[in-house]
């Protein structure tokens, strides 16, 4: 983590940890909130222009040192502590943002379902099979996972960290 946080520090100003609120165990009653904890992979204010939008392939926000960590997947080794904290898991849905999770809940059935009594996770199947368009069919099939498919899920994760297919 000391070499990451160097890399950031050299690449652009601001601070190593990005912190943000996001969406995570809830019932349907009360949704839930915690904050996520990431390496920065962004400039400092690069929503103050563009708002609350999904990053793109060549997104001009990302800095050099933040493409690299997010293909590699490191920028979200901070979430450990998120874990350790009780607020996310290593395997389950991945944590949005609420504003995010306002639209995808209007827009995809039952996709409020996939929070209901599961903890966010630092990796899942939508994570590893990339991409938001089959994700939350993904997540909702992998919420009552076993162990094999824990496995799987952790093996196809140090895959797309070693060849770099993050986004």
């Amino acid at each position: 983590m000391p070499i990451i946080a160097l890399a950031i520090k050299l690449d652009s100003k601001g601070p190593v940890f990005y912190k943000q609120l996001r969406v995570g165990k809830s019932t349907p009653k009360q949704m839930m909130f915690f904050e996520i904890v990431k390496f920065r992979t962004m400039y400092v204010d690069a929503e103050t222009r563009s708002g609350a939008v999904w990053a793109t392939e060549n997104d001009p926000r990302i800095t050099k040192v933040g493409r690299f960590l997010r293909k590699t997947r490191l920028d979200e080794i901070p979430q450990l502590f998120n874990v350790v904290r009780g607020e996310m898991s290593i395997i389950g849905p991945r944590p949005e943002r609420p504003s995010f999770y306002n639209k995808l809940e209007s827009k995809i059935p039952y996709f409020a379902d996939r929070t209901y009594g599961v903890m966010s996770g630092i990796t899942g199947l939508a994570q590893v099979n990339q991409g938001y368009d089959h994700s939350y069919a993904l997540s909702l099939r992998s919420l009552k996972s076993w162990i094999m498919m824990d496995i799987s899920i952790i093996t196809k994760t140090l895959i797309v960290m070693v060849d770099g297919r993050g986004r």
